[in-house]
């Protein structure tokens, strides 16, 4: 027994290792040293209580071994990621990606103090919002802005503020549930406005919005079906109706667009999502829209429209409570300077980049990448296909955009483990199933990330590689 715990490498020795060292570069030396104390632990523990002799795994093995678990025992929930699921703003992959220069921005203003709340020239007390404020105003038309944390508290504020204790007019064709079981009925309760339905579900004229009207209506409220459609018999009061008729009743029109486009998609093959300048042009008196969808900016949800409203909405005690951060207004503010300009926008907002990029371009990267994830050894076949990716976040649901993809097939194991090994790998790879086959649609993956893909399935092999060995276990479980 003796001769076995002298054959177990000693900590500075496995940290001399090629894996250990490289895990050091990327991650806390200390943490590293905790985990090769932890894992030669539960190994002389496995020694002292087996029944049978064991053979200590060599030092580069044993230093192999340890370096995997700790990079997996290590690495958060909340990581990178590769989408390759062909969703471009996929909720649970963190909607859309933030430009360099918005990166840049929130390091700038992180790392040490900053005049968050201070107006320079004079010193005295601002505030936050100002710039994010008026850079809305110059690329809207609005007379005034404000921001919050999410659309979702964009909405539950404004009708705090604009309708608490009184009634809201909604047509019934749009009163929708979004991800995370987030109700317009149950956000408006919470709100303290009460809820007047209008209309049907797939029809809703304006004449039923004006015999609902009455002494204890405080807005009319349109709210923009983005994350599903009603086709066949159906119609919708007009924004212009809308507009109109609120006007005449002297009772604001709330027009909460989801998505917040600021640019027409068309070019990119995506229509009929509303433009935050057309609602404002339009006439509507607020209008709500979130910052990290079609915006390509951080999460917050964005309040604009006639300025005693928004100061009305700014100066509620929900205000503080829902209000963003100095990271969220760094970033912010540096997308809406990239939206100034439509070129500039295109080739520095993330998003727009991968909606632009071309049909072709796809191709021959799914037909150059193909070959290389067929040889892979976890890899039975690998074919470039085409494919239809989305848009997603709640935008327009029925609107697929051209893509290509690789459609993976395993040499071993099922499918789901392919995609299984993939998602815990490193990077993690996010990619969809369809018809037996893990497709990987380079729609929403960065050029840049292309080779990562292949050495990402590279590693599969060598993480299921063999039965498990001493030492492999999670170093808690003696």
């Amino acid at each position: 027994m003796s001769n076995v715990f002298r054959n177990i490498p000693s900590v500075n020795e496995l940290l001399d290792s090629p894996p250990l060292r490289q895990l050091v570069d990327r991650a806390n030396r200390s943490t590293v040293i905790a985990g090769v104390r932890r894992f030669l632990d539960n190994l002389r523990t496995e020694i002292q209580t087996a029944t049978a002799d064991i053979k200590v795994p060599t030092p580069g093995e044993l230093a192999e071994r340890i370096a995997h678990w700790i990079a997996t025992e290590a690495t958060p929930n909340l990581r990178p990621t590769i989408n390759a699921t062909g969703i471009l703003l996929h909720t649970g992959l963190g909607r859309a990606p933030l430009a360099e220069s918005a990166i840049q921005a929130i390091g700038d203003v992180a790392r040490g103090y900053s005049s968050l709340e201070i107006d320079v020239p004079t010193g005295e007390r601002s505030q936050r919002v100002r710039d994010v404020a008026e850079a809305l105003a110059h690329l809207t038309g609005a007379e005034a802005a404000t921001v919050v944390n999410n659309n979702a508290a964009a909405t539950m504020l404004t009708l705090a503020a604009l309708a608490g204790g009184r009634e809201v007019i909604v047509s019934r064709g749009q009163l929708v549930e979004i991800g995370g079981s987030y109700r317009l009925p149950e956000v408006m309760e919470v709100s303290g406005a009460k809820l007047r339905e209008v209309g049907t579900t797939n029809k809703t004229r304006i004449d039923d919005y004006r015999a609902a009207i009455g002494p204890n209506t405080a807005a009319l409220m349109r709210v923009h079906s983005s994350n599903f459609a009603i086709v066949g018999f159906t119609e919708q009061a007009s924004l212009a109706e809308l507009v109109a008729l609120s006007a005449r009743h002297q009772l604001p029109l709330i027009d909460d667009i989801g998505s917040g486009a600021l640019e027409d998609l068309a070019a990119y093959g995506i229509v009929g999502e509303p433009l935050v300048a057309d609602s404002i042009r339009a006439g509507a008196d607020v209008v709500l829209f979130s910052g990290d969808k079609l915006l390509g900016g951080p999460q917050c949800g964005i309040i604009l429209g006639r300025k005693p409203l928004v100061q009305k909405i700014m100066q509620h005690p929900l205000s503080r409570a829902l209000r963003v951060d100095k990271l969220t207004l760094a970033a912010l503010l540096e997308t809406l300077r990239l939206h100034q300009d439509r070129q500039t926008a295109e080739r520095s907002l993330p998003l727009l980049s991968l909606l632009s990029t071309s049909v072709a371009n796809l191709q021959q990267r799914a037909q150059r990448l193909a070959p290389q994830l067929s040889a892979c050894a976890a890899i039975k076949s690998a074919e470039p296909v085409e494919s239809q990716a989305y848009l997603g976040g709640g935008s327009v649901p029925s609107q697929g955009i051209a893509s290509w993809a690789i459609a993976l097939e395993p040499d071993r194991g099922s499918v789901d483990e392919l995609a299984a090994s993939l998602r815990s790998g490193t990077p993690a790879v996010f990619g969809r199933i369809s018809k037996d086959r893990l497709l990987l649609d380079l729609r929403a993956v960065f050029p840049r990330d292309d080779m990562r893909l292949v050495e990402a399935v590279q590693q599969i092999q060598d993480r299921t590689s063999g039965e498990p060995e001493l030492g492999d276990s999670d170093p808690n479980v003696s």
